[in-house]
């Protein structure tokens, strides 16, 4: 990790991999580096087994979660021509959708402001936790550009409706706005209530089986675009070879036997 970006691991074994962005003095915005590195750092999670990773929690150092792009970057990137600014942007769709496609659950926890491209971490995280003062805003017209990159996570999000009525203005807005719209999933008051809610985000995740954890994330990706007929058979595979998994057996006997499941940190 470079001092832009760190990676620590808790929860029993590590299996919890906490994620910070650590820019502080530009807000956690991003630029070259820091997209590169997100991306390889979620590249190298994806190789955990489902017993070594099962939760990510995604946080910004200081008192911002992201302020979107590096405007030294940007300003770099107005130098390129057309196909220099093409990979630019293909870099940073990279980063998002390793995000996007992580196999655990991704948790945003978000302070101060998400912008631009904090808005993009916010729509490729699984549960987004917000601290009720923070801002939100697709700001990118405001310099002239636009939200594109960021597009086909945000309008999976919030809908084509909403991104409609706050892509082409640029207006910030405050979290009960974000909630409802569904970029944001829970509202608290104060940093050390935002810890806890991560904290019991976190122990929902470690109470449930890890394949299954995974593989209840995965199927919202792999239904999405099926028809009735399609959908039907996937969802019927699935769950039956979920069904005959020992996981699901230790479920059940732990349940019926009104015990914690093997996998619990509480059953130790």
């Amino acid at each position: 990790m470079s001092e832009a970006l760190r990676l620590e691991r808790t929860g029993p074994g590590g299996a919890v991999a906490r994620i910070t962005l650590s820019r502080p003095e530009k807000r956690n915005a991003f630029d070259a580096s820091l997209i590169a590195e997100l991306r390889s750092t979620f590249a190298a999670l994806e190789r955990d087994s489902p017993a070594d990773l099962r939760a990510v929690v995604l946080a910004g150092g200081g008192e911002t979660f992201s302020a979107g792009a590096d405007i030294d970057w940007m300003r770099a990137a107005m130098q390129l021509d057309v196909e220099g600014n093409e990979q630019d942007a293909m870099a940073m769709a990279d980063m998002f959708e390793a995000i996007d496609t992580c196999a655990v659950p991704v948790i945003a926890r978000v302070q101060g402001a998400a912008l631009g491209g904090g808005m993009g971490l916010c729509a490729v995280s699984d549960l987004v936790i917000a601290e009720s003062g923070a801002r939100f805003g697709f700001t990118e017209t405001r310099l002239g550009i636009l939200p594109a990159v960021i597009s086909p996570f945000v309008i999976a999000k919030i809908g084509e409706s909403h991104a409609r009525a706050l892509f082409p203005g640029g207006r910030r807005f405050d979290a009960l706005r974000a909630q409802r719209i569904g970029l944001v999933h829970e509202i608290v008051e104060g940093e050390a209530a935002l810890d806890l809610a991560v904290d019991a985000a976190i122990a929902d995740i470690l109470a449930s089986g890890p394949t299954a954890v995974r593989a209840a994330k995965a199927i919202v990706r792999e239904v999405r675009g099926l028809g009735h007929g399609s959908s039907k058979w996937h969802t019927a595979r699935v769950i039956a070879r979920q069904r005959t998994s020992l996981e699901a057996q230790e479920g059940f006997a732990a349940f019926t036997g009104k015990r914690k499941p093997g996998w619990d940190p509480g059953a130790n």
